[in-house]
């Protein structure tokens, strides 16, 4: 079709020659499910495929707002899911189904509700592994709903862990496949198009697309040279940022690893009710997969610039992640300052030398459980050692370095240094900078600069060549730091693993003695609560628990409120805002009661009992107390309808214990307690 006019409404279209007419149409892309609504529905489908089809229904109906058509198609949907699927794709669980379709091909969807955002790179780096393995062009498709991958008919099913990346390695993967996608020449163009690098030859005219297509591609073509392009660098963030969501895809990849999130293979012999929504997908997308411009298809092989796409992406923001006691210690240890690593003897203070450089007196000393001064002078008068004035100081350094500290820092080495030990050194600066790095946890370029006199320049020359050479990685480190910072790569790793640790410290369970510590004190019996609060404060965190009536006054709240007094349990019933309700009766005199807050009640009310108690006298009182409301004694015995009152008062607490009633106060409990108890020691002798 040929564009004639584009109107505010409407796009009017001509028929191409020699092409023949069908209805034209256009189908745009739409922005991918965040992660967070994704969990959210893989949570609520998980939640309704666990009640039974009745319950959910009527949940639907109640909490969501759908008729009893609507929810009972979508509960059979999940039913059939189950039944034909063998599970359904939630928020903890992935299903991977495999069939043959209509040709024999072998078809594979990956079924999650996480979103396009995190199928897209993720079905990018599976269809990387999978060419590699197969030397086939794999066709993929992906959506909020899933991945779909097609395999010939003479390749064998795809096993789950082919589908299974580590979170370390995705981004730099996706990196690397996302320069030969359509995606990221249209997103390159569009980027340039912003930066007024395609300006349109008559600014009142539009420019049609397949020309805008053409003038990019020769733009791609000629800035793939110069991986500094920052065109490319910001189309790149775009697609990793705001089309993709990398990170949250390296979230859901460690989840599979920590078995959080499983991944459940399935084999099936047709498509399942969710993998048939992708299959639909499929067919509209391939049926016309010659339709899409040839600049669409087709890109440049790009070679970004990783360190300036790293810095563009904030990729080493760990400030929030990193444990601040966990960098402590291992500063501590890196610099032998910690217990067990200080020097015993001479050759161990040899080695400290050599391991971490130059050292003044005062440090000597912190590092060495003995006499330091004796062994030093011993490691001078062996030729194992020398002094040299370093940034305006005497320091210790280690006759092997003698050399390298002349040629860096111009340092002037004592007479009888041994020639082999004075040679020069390539990259004198870089070796100490490096050092320096692999002793110290996160540090800035000016430390090093003023650690060893040298210019701020030089410092950076060596640091970005390190950088350059990958030992050293600039990034936000630092808990509490305002500035990026230096961190050799094996200390950031094994700060990673220390921090990952603390975390999982945390959340390890506690065995049962510390558990037993803990209760009284969490529960206030070590220490009574006082003040005016203290009542209301119990009652919050004991609200919604089934209580003995029997020790609720005896036990329960005068061991977690100091100087306990009846009447202040009654004045907070009176007012309304705490109330009591029955949880099932033990025995012929107790029973037991949960107490809550008024607002809170219908969320934590311990459940109806199961023995819903029945008689003529129960379904009097109930249908009393449903048409009149809160009553006095007087008139439910007449409502009852019996001269037997003890038969209504009984009839009374079975509804009580049930749940059904209750009382503004608690003067009813106790009389009933009360009585009890009186007449259990009237029997006694």
């Amino acid at each position: 079709w040929r564009i004639e006019d584009i109107t505010i409404d409407r796009v009017v279209v001509s028929p191409a020659p020699g092409e023949l007419g069908k209805m034209p149409f256009w189908h745009g892309d739409k922005p991918g499910r965040p992660i967070e609504l994704g969990r959210a529905l893989g949570s609520t489908t998980r939640e309704l495929a666990a009640l039974p089809a009745d319950r959910a229904v009527s949940t639907l109906q109640s909490d969501v707002g759908l008729d009893e058509l609507a929810a009972r198609n979508l509960v059979q949907f999940l039913t059939d899911q189950r039944d034909q699927g063998g599970a359904v794709p939630d928020d903890r669980t992935i299903v991977v189904e495999r069939f043959r379709d209509e040709i024999g091909d072998y078809r594979v969807c990956v079924l999650s509700p996480f979103g396009a955002k995190v199928h897209a790179p993720w079905a990018m780096a599976i269809r990387s592994r999978l060419e590699e393995r197969y030397g086939l062009d794999v066709q993929m498709l992906w959506s909020d709903d899933g991945i779909a991958i097609r395999l010939p008919e003479s390749e064998e099913r795809l096993p789950v862990e082919d589908l299974v990346f580590d979170p370390e390695e995705i981004e730099d993967l996706v990196v690397r496949e996302l320069p030969g996608t359509a995606l990221f020449t249209t997103v390159f163009r569009e980027a340039s198009a912003r930066a007024l690098l395609l300006p349109r030859r008559s600014p009142g005219r539009r420019t049609p697309l397949w020309q805008q297509r053409q003038r990019g591609a020769d733009l791609l073509e000629v800035a793939s040279r110069y991986p500094t392009f920052p065109i490319l660098l910001e189309a790149t963030r775009e697609c990793l940022r705001d089309v993709f969501d990398v990170p949250a895809l390296k979230g859901v990849l460690g989840e599979i690893r920590a078995r959080t999130i499983r991944m459940v293979p399935v084999d099936t012999d047709r498509a399942s009710p969710f993998a048939q929504s992708l299959l639909f997908r499929w067919i509209a997308q391939y049926m016309y997969e010659g339709d899409a411009p040839l600049a669409e298809r087709r890109a440049a092989a790009l070679a970004l610039d990783r360190e300036l796409l790293q810095e563009l992406l904030g990729a080493e923001d760990l400030r929030e992640l990193i444990d601040a006691d966990a960098l402590a210690d291992l500063e501590l240890e890196l610099q032998h300052l910690a217990d067990g690593r200080r020097a015993r003897n001479t050759d161990d203070l040899h080695d400290l030398l050599r391991r971490l450089g130059d050292l003044t007196r005062a440090e000597v000393d912190l590092r060495a459980t003995g006499d330091a001064a004796e062994w030093l002078e011993g490691l001078e008068r062996e030729g194992r050692t020398i002094r040299l004035r370093v940034a305006g100081e005497e320091r210790f350094v280690a006759i092997e370095d003698a050399g390298r500290y002349r040629d860096a820092l111009g340092a002037a080495l004592p007479k009888g240094v041994p020639m082999v030990f004075a040679e020069s050194v390539p990259q004198p600066l870089v070796s100490i900078v490096a050092r320096y790095a692999r002793t110290h946890g996160p540090f800035h370029a000016r430390d090093v600069a003023a650690r060893f006199d040298a210019t701020l320049e030089r410092v950076a020359a060596a640091l970005s060549r390190l950088e350059t050479d990958g030992r050293l990685v600039l990034g936000e480190f630092r808990p509490g730091g305002s500035e990026r910072e230096w961190i050799d790569v094996d200390v950031l790793r094994s700060l990673r693993r220390r921090s990952l640790a603390a975390l999982r410290r945390e959340v390890e369970p506690v065995d049962a003695t510390a558990l037993a510590r803990f209760l009284p004190a969490w529960h206030a019996i070590t220490q009574p609560r006082s003040g005016p609060n203290a009542l209301s404060e119990t009652i919050e965190q004991l609200q919604g628990a089934a209580i003995a009536a029997s020790i609720l006054e005896t036990d329960v709240l005068p061991s977690r409120v100091r100087a306990y007094r009846p009447a202040d349990l009654d004045a907070l019933c009176a007012s309304g805002e705490v109330v009591w309700i029955g949880a099932g009766g033990i025995g012929a005199d107790d029973g037991r009661i949960a107490i809550a807050f008024r607002d809170r009640l219908p969320f934590i009310a311990p459940p109806p009992s199961a023995a819903t108690p029945e008689g003529e006298i129960h379904d009097r009182l109930r249908e009393h107390l449903a048409a009149r409301g809160a009553s006095f004694w007087p008139e439910l015995l007449v409502a009852a309808g019996v001269p037997d009152e003890r038969a209504v008062l009984l009839a009374l607490w079975d509804l009580v214990w049930s749940g059904e009633i209750t009382n503004d106060t608690l003067a009813p409990l106790r009389a009933f307690l009360g009585g009890r108890h009186r007449a259990a020691r009237s029997s006694r002798p």
